[in-house]
């Protein structure tokens, strides 16, 4: 018995030093995010100054209007539909975006020196819009895919920004939650690099280069139409063929989406019946589901020229076979597993 009563004392002890070093390894980590979670990065200014030159700004708003989306996040909630249907506004920011890793806002980028970009200069509105760094340098979560945008429309989007009228609205900054937190801190939400040099300018025609520069630069459509891990945004999917979840948000009236394979693959994608004439009148007509994932609203107002571009580098792609059952679900459906 004595030798039982020494072995429960020694297991009571080891129990103890093991419990001792999880908490004290579990203090530690926790402390280690909360130090180093909120980093400053380096990246560097693009050689980008705005314009008065009213063609440019023209350009800069048909972008940010259109093709570049940036009035579907940089409005308040409550004109989000309106500027759909297209209302233009001064983008004052707002729109707000829940996920695991974070609360994410869309910030005020008129020219209010307050709550705006007014005391920012060209080069770091640039640096933010390429490299996701701000101009505190923290970086940005990675929602503008504008990473090889052309210097020439880079210049043109932030002269339309200068042209507006100036709103106090002040948006309140993003939060991480404590897993993006982690994710942060261990260099996992690193600022944003080109792939490519980006150009200083690109051909404005109906060819298969500039729809892949709009496609990819611009618009970002490979960005949604490629199936991606619910948990972590990764790409788990081929580019283009479709297949990525996006469940119900505030907005969608209880849908969930599945995005489509733009591929030409003649069982399985989309493209591979759709005529030119087709592509660009399902673009021309928006909307079919209140609250879809796609802005339609902003797409419906591209130009004949761009639309055509996009169509053709969209046939131009590999055939991918990947069949989507349904692209949409309705309320209480349950969607793809």
């Amino acid at each position: 018995m004595p030798e039982y009563n020494e072995y429960k004392k020694a297991m009571k002890k080891n129990i103890l030093i093991v419990l001792a070093v999880i908490v004290s390894f579990i203090a530690f980590f926790v402390s280690y995010v909360q130090l180093s979670w909120d980093k400053v990065y380096d990246a560097p200014y693009p050689e980008i100054s705005a314009s008065t030159d009213p063609k440019i700004i023209a350009r800069g708003k048909y972008l940010v209007f259109g093709p570049a989306r940036c009035a579907t996040c940089h409005v308040p909630m409550d004109k989000i539909v309106e500027v759909d249907k297209g209302l233009e506004i001064p983008l004052s920011g707002g729109w707000e975006l829940t996920i695991p890793v974070g609360t994410f806002r869309a910030p005020n980028i008129t020219p209010d020196k307050e709550t705006g970009i007014g005391n920012l200069s060209d080069k770091e509105l640039a640096r933010t819009m390429r490299y996701s760094v701000g101009h505190d340098g923290r970086v940005n979560f990675p929602f503008m895919p504008f990473q090889e945008m052309s210097d020439e429309d880079l210049t043109a989007v932030i002269s339309y920004l200068r042209s507006q009228e100036p709103v106090k609205h002040e948006v309140e900054r993003s939060e991480y939650t404590f897993p993006g937190k982690i994710l942060s801190a261990f260099g996992l939400v690193p600022p944003v690099q080109p792939k490519s040099p980006p150009p200083e300018s690109v051909a404005i025609d109906a060819t298969i280069e500039y729809g892949a520069y709009l496609a990819h630069s611009v618009a970002d459509c490979a960005g949604c139409h490629t199936k991606r891990d619910q948990e972590t945004g990764e790409p788990t999917g081929a580019p283009s063929a479709g297949g990525w979840h996006l469940p119900p948000d505030p907005l969608s009236k209880g849908y969930s989406f599945v995005t489509p394979n733009l591929t030409p693959d003649k069982e399985t994608g989309i493209m591979a019946y759709w005529d030119e004439a087709v592509f660009i009148n399902r673009f021309r007509a928006g909307r079919v589901y209140e609250g879809s994932p796609m802005p339609w609203g902003a797409f419906s107002r591209m130009n004949e020229v761009e639309l055509k571009a996009i169509y053709r580098y969209l046939k131009s792609l590999d055939p991918v076979s990947n069949k989507i059952e349904k692209v949409a679900y309705a309320p209480g459906e349950e969607g793809p597993q």
